[in-house]
C-alpha cells in the first residue's frame, strides 16, 4: 500500500469519526429539545411551603425571644499604645475619633444597622435609633 492510499485511507476514517460524533450530538440536542417540552413538567406552587391555611394574620415578636444577638454600640474609635493603656487610671480621658453630639453607630452580629444619639435619662445613659442603615450601605 503506497503512502497516498493510507494517507487517503486515514482521511476517510476521521471523516467518518467526524460523522458519527456529529449524528450523535445531533440525536443528544434533540432529547434535550424534547425533555424541555414534556408534558410532565409541573408547575412549582408556593401554597405547597406554606400550607393550606397560609400564613397567620399576626405575627408576634415572642418568635423571637430566644434569639440571641449581639449588640454593640461604637461612640468612636482611638489608637492607643500598649504603654499608653497601661497608664490608664480611673478618671483618664481617653481621646476618640468622633466629636460630642456625633451619631454614634450600631451594630448587631458585627453588622452595622443604625446610627443613634446618646442620651441621659434618670442618670443612666440610652442610645436614641435616629437613622437606620440600608444594606447598600452596609
Amino acid at each position: 500500500m503506497s503512502d497516498a492510499t493510507a494517507s487517503s485511507t486515514n482521511a476517510e476514517r476521521s471523516a467518518s469519526q467526524a460523522e458519527t460524533i456529529l449524528e450523535q450530538a445531533e440525536a443528544a440536542l434533540r432529547d434535550v429539545e424534547e425533555s424541555l417540552r414534556a408534558p410532565n413538567v409541573k408547575k412549582y406552587d408556593l401554597e405547597e411551603l406554606i400550607g393550606s391555611d397560609g400564613p397567620p394574620e399576626k405575627v408576634s415578636i415572642d418568635l423571637l425571644r430566644d434569639v440571641q444577638l449581639e449588640l454593640k454600640i461604637e461612640l468612636g474609635r482611638t489608637r492607643m499604645s500598649l504603654d499608653e493603656i497601661l497608664q490608664l487610671r480611673k478618671g483618664s480621658v481617653i481621646t476618640l475619633d468622633k466629636l460630642a453630639g456625633d451619631p454614634v453607630d450600631i451594630f448587631v452580629n458585627g453588622r452595622l444597622v443604625a446610627r443613634g444619639e446618646v442620651l441621659v435619662l434618670n442618670d443612666n445613659f440610652c442610645v436614641r435609633v435616629a437613622e437606620l442603615v440600608g444594606s447598600d450601605a452596609i
